[in-house]
Order: C-alpha cells, then sequence, then structure tokens
C-alpha cells in the first residue's frame, strides 16, 4: 500500500495540468463478491487488522512517474512486483482515487525508480509529506519517460494490460529500459522507513577481553536456544568466545560472533530491560557476567572502562 501523496513538476515551471477526460479509463470484469474478512480474536477493526498485517511485509520503496505535455507526474509506491523474465513484465498498484490512476491507460509509459536508503526526503516529497529541507527533484529523460535522478535502479515500461483491484488498478508494463547501480535499498516496513540491517563487527578490545574472562563464568547454548529476550532484565552481559547467535530488534536482525559482546547496553542501564532477543544460531561458548562484577571490576581498571566505551562508541556509529 504506497504512502498516501503525489506530486507534479512541470519542465517550465508552469502549473499543473490537468489530465483530459478518458485518460486512464479502462474496462474491467465484473468485480468478485466482497467476503467478511475474518482476523484473530481481538484483534480490533478487520480493516486495520489487515492493513497492518500487509505492513508486516517489508518491501523496498518506488517512485512512479509519468509524463504528460511538460508536466511531470510522480507519486510514491510499495506497491510494486516483478511478473515475468520473458517477456520482462512488472505490475504497479495504484489507489483508483490518485490522479496517477487516471494518466494510465494501455500504451502509456511509466518509470519505475528504486529509492537509496539516503533518498527518504525525496520519497516523502513525492509522497506529498514536504517538509524544511525537502530536496527538489532532478529527472533523467529515458524514452520520454522521468526517472528519479540517483535512484538506485530503474525501469521503463509502457502498459500492456490494466485489471481491477477493488479500491486499486493494477497496471502491467513491458519493460523497455532496465538500470541498476551499486548501494542499499530503501526499505518500508510496519508503516515506517527502514534500512537494511548489518553485521556490527565491534570485537571486545584485548584489556577488556582479559577483564571479562577474569571475573565472568563461562556458559554454553545450544542451537535455538535463548540467550536473552526483550523486555526482561538486563542484569549482565555476554562475551562470546565460540558459535554465532542471532540479535533481533523490530525491523532488524545481525549476526554476531567470536569476540563480540551481547548485553553491554542494557547492563550500564540499569531498569531499562533487554532491548532485543539473542537467539543461538550454532552451539555457543560464552562468558557471563553479572553488572554488579563488571562495575567492580571497570573501577579497579580504567583501561578496561574505556574499552568498553570504545565497544559502546562503535555500535553507535553502526546504528547511525
Amino acid at each position: 500500500m504506497e504512502p498516501p501523496g503525489e506530486f507534479d513538476v512541470s519542465l517550465q515551471r508552469i502549473a499543473v495540468g490537468v489530465a483530459p477526460d478518458g485518460i486512464g479509463e479502462t474496462f474491467f470484469d465484473e468485480p468478485a463478491p466482497i467476503l467478511e474478512l475474518e482476523t484473530a480474536a481481538g484483534s480490533g477493526d478487520p480493516s486495520l487488522v489487515f492493513r497492518r498485517t500487509l505492513g508486516m511485509f517489508a518491501t523496498g520503496v518506488t517512485v512512479i512517474t509519468v509524463r504528460v505535455g511538460e508536466v511531470m507526474h510522480g507519486m510514491t509506491a510499495n506497491a510494486f512486483m516483478s511478473v515475468s523474465l520473458r517477456p520482462p513484465l512488472i505490475l504497479i498498484s495504484i489507489d483508483r482515487r490518485a490522479k496517477m490512476n487516471a494518466l494510465l491507460r494501455e500504451g502509456v509509459r511509466y518509470g519505475v525508480s528504486v529509492l537509496e536508503e539516503g533518498q527518504v526526503r525525496l520519497s516523502d516529497r513525492f509522497a506529498g509529506r514536504e517538509a524544511d529541507g525537502s530536496e527538489e527533484p532532478e529527472f533523467e529523460i529515458v524514452h520520454e519517460t522521468p526517472l528519479v535522478a540517483g535512484a538506485l535502479a530503474h525501469l521503463v515500461a509502457r502498459v500492456v494490460r490494466s485489471y481491477w483491484g477493488g479500491d486499486h488498478s493494477l497496471f502491467v508494463g513491458q519493460v523497455e529500459y532496465v538500470r541498476y547501480g551499486e548501494g542499499t535499498p530503501l526499505l518500508f516496513h510496519g508503516g515506517r522507513y527502514e534500512r537494511v540491517g548489518r553485521e556490527s563487527r565491534v570485537l571486545a578490545p584485548e584489556e577488556l577481553h582479559r577483564t571479562i574472562l577474569a571475573i565472568g563464568a563461562e556458559r554454553t547454548f545450544e542451537a535455538g536456544e535463548r540467550l536473552m529476550t526483550i523486555g526482561e532484565p538486563g542484569d549482565s552481559l555476554y562475551l562470546l568466545l565460540e558459535g554465532t547467535v542471532q540479535v533481533r530488534r523490530p525491523g532488524r536482525a545481525v549476526t554476531l560472533g567470536p569476540g563480540e559482546l551481547v548485553g553491554e547496553i542494557e547492563v550500564l542501564a540499569p531498569g531499562q530491560g533487554r532491548i532485543a532477543d539473542i537467539i543461538a544460531e550454532t552451539a555457543i561458548r560464552a562468558v557471563e557476567v553479572s553488572r554488579e562484577d563488571l562495575v567492580a571490576a571497570l573501577e579497579a581498571n580504567p583501561r578496561a572502562a574505556i574499552a568498553l566505551i570504545g565497544v559502546l562508541a562503535g555500535r553507535f556509529r553502526d546504528e547511525a
């Protein structure tokens, strides 16, 4: 479901034009009967539950663009998918209330620009959520079709079929042009932007490593076993010696391995609780240290305390 809003820009900076009557009219088969939507007991308004359920499917973010005369029209959408390799076909789903729906019909070209993770402001602008500092969009013209400059990937397609999709219309396009570059895509999940998680490789420095080994107790876990659970008291940390664990937080998961710490943020913020689920991917051997023992050791060894600050700074840099 695309974020709401649309954006028009004229090549000549003139007022946005209105599409002529009839553009976008499509004759559909008889719509299917509307059936009652079943939801889990006690989950609330079915329409809201349906929307939130769809939001659990993480997608990329695209800008759909068309050109009408000298006016370029675009909207942010994540309802985009591939259909076929031979012939090359893609599909977009457009709200029937959107102006874009009236501009598309069989034979019309549209562009798809897959946004890069640094193009959040452009996404907001094409979704009608302009804010201070919004970027002025720049376009490349390919096959007489505008494409957002700097996007991670571009496609130009010509509408070959259109279908009824309830309150949306489905437009199948045969692809005429493709281009992709290097970078990381912008993601949309649970009603907000997300970023691709990268593995954090902030190893515990030798001084801190020695300190933890001297005061901690060795623990072992089997693959699939849980080391930590979101919300539980964060009164200890682990130094991983063997194996890997998965750190799961809402919208992100990373894998950590030997030499890395888990739980170091929570152990220094008493009362806040765990901020992630930690689950063993393989058999694990680790050293556990309680908050009380860690604080005492850091007070006695400032170099270890500085080393732990370095680990925390590294985590913050990776998150940023």
